[in-house]
């Protein structure tokens, strides 16, 4: 098989543990694939993909080959493959935009960026570098609350006709302005805001959908998260929150039985605890009544390694877009962004999702060819707000 040709915005821990996990699946065997949705999709396997060209802002990364970048400060994520050859690819320069919280200079430098002492590249000198490497796929890993960045590295895919996953929770694929541009051109879009392989929301929907199945009638919920990596830090930022928590929000909400009244639902990031690192602790509580209004609730601690958890899944997205590649299929891709992210541009029960993506993996008749109906998401970003 050709390599799939990936480019990467944000070197990050989520970065970090997928250019890790290409490697680490290299030597295996499908019985050995522990921890794979799919070990093959379209007769790629993990070890098919290969970054062609990087993006970051942080001196410690800037102009190192990318083997070496992913484990530079302030990345923490757990190292599960360290024996990684040099790639050959040097991390260029990116654009900062809104990348870097104010409050985050208040920090240590091992906590947070240290921007490069460059020059930032203008949007030409983006779309060269993508088109000169050969990319075909471009992952987007800016921080949460970064509209003006990822709208900017969007931008880019269009211009350089290469299909985008979109893993945070700035709204590109479920924005009509967006999804319609990447339709006209016929280049394939996944997103928005990657959900974990086994993380707090999806086990908080898997969660609120058994609740409607048995009957049991869901009253309050809350979830609530830390975390020490410099996703966490960012995150304390209200204002670059906000995205995020409606983006987790509306996934649980999505397969109540019943939507909660706001005050009756609290989900999102709730505190940075440094010594965690890269671990994340979720709690979940849920209220409900059961037969004959009696009560019940449920208490749900779940920890994880945040960032091994969302590359299970985009090294599954990646492969799903090359497909569509193939395919000569552009647009959003309805059954892989229902199914890989928190806020598609149209949400299904997760058993729905699992059988469209395994449609979509298996024949053509799994891709969605008309444009997704987005009336049904009120506030909806529909314009291209801080675009340079």
């Amino acid at each position: 098989m050709e390599k799939i040709r990936i480019a990467i915005a944000g070197l990050g821990n989520c970065a970090s543990s997928l250019v890790q996990g290409i490697h680490y699946y290299r030597d295996k065997n499908p019985d050995e694939a522990i921890g794979l949705m799919h070990w093959e999709i379209g007769g790629y396997s993990p070890a098919d993909i290969e970054v062609v060209a990087a993006f970051d802002i942080d001196q410690r990364k800037v102009g190192k080959d990318v083997a070496e970048a992913i484990f530079s400060p302030p990345n923490c994520t757990t190292v599960f493959c360290s024996d990684l050859p040099q790639s050959g690819v040097r991390v260029h320069m990116g654009r900062i935009l809104d990348g870097i919280s104010e409050h985050m200079k208040d920090y240590d430098d091992k906590y947070t960026f240290v921007p490069a002492d460059e020059p930032q590249p203008a949007k030409e000198d983006i779309v060269a570098i993508l088109k000169e490497s050969g990319a075909e796929i471009l992952l987007n890993y800016m921080p949460v609350g970064s509209e003006e960045a990822a709208q900017f590295y969007a931008d880019c895919a269009l211009s350089a006709g290469v299909a985008f996953i979109n893993n945070i929770p700035v709204f590109i694929a479920s924005s009509p302005f967006w999804a319609r541009r990447f339709k006209e051109k016929n280049i394939p879009l996944i997103g928005d805001d990657i959900k974990s392989q086994l993380g707090a929301t999806i086990t908080h929907r898997i969660l609120t959908d058994l609740f409607k199945k048995r009957g049991v009638k869901l009253e309050r919920t809350y979830q609530l998260n830390t975390g020490g990596n410099t996703d966490f830090l960012n995150m304390l930022n209200r204002h670059r929150l906000a995205s995020k928590k409606r983006s987790k929000t509306e996934a649980v909400q999505s397969v109540a039985a019943c939507r909660l009244a706001s005050e009756n639902i609290h989900i999102g990031p709730s505190d940075y605890v440094p010594w965690q690192k890269d671990n994340k602790v979720c709690f979940i509580r849920m209220e409900g009544k059961l037969f004959g209004d009696v009560p019940m609730n449920l208490e749900l601690r779940l920890s994880v390694e945040d960032s091994p958890n969302s590359a299970g899944v985009a090294i599954d997205a990646i492969r799903c877009a090359k497909l569509a590649l193939k395919r000569g299929v552009g647009g959003v891709l309805e059954a892989p962004s229902a199914y890989f992210c928190k806020h598609p541009p149209r949400q299904f029960t997760d058993d729905e999702a699992y059988r469209r993506i395994e449609r979509f993996i298996s024949e053509d008749s799994g891709v969605t060819h008309e444009m997704p109906d987005y009336r049904r998401w009120e506030g909806q970003q529909v314009g291209a707000k801080g675009l340079k």
